[in-house]
């Protein structure tokens, strides 16, 4: 298995049109520091790692709560999401 840079992630979720889910911090510093930045949608989950089934249903309801993730930074944490454009 071929693993990728942070980077390399961003830039083919921006290619691909996809929103990019994340539990790494590193990311944020990344698409505000790349020229140019992404219009890709980020999401920093910070959210207490348990069980597998409780992440999934935590990254589920996020996502249906919202349909404007494209073009912003959002960190989801417990009953909390911040958002910031791009």
């Amino acid at each position: 298995m071929r693993l990728l840079a942070d980077e390399n992630i961003m830039f083919l979720a921006e290619d691909e049109g996809r929103v990019l889910l994340t539990f790494d911090k590193d990311f944020g510093e990344l698409a505000y520091s790349s020229k140019p930045r992404p219009s890709c949608g980020i999401i920093l989950f910070r959210i207490p790692l348990r069980s597998a089934d409780y992440i999934a249903k935590m990254i589920a309801e996020v996502l249906d709560s919202r349909c404007d993730w494209p073009g912003h930074f959002a960190v989801v944490e417990p009953g909390r999401i911040r958002l910031r454009e791009l």
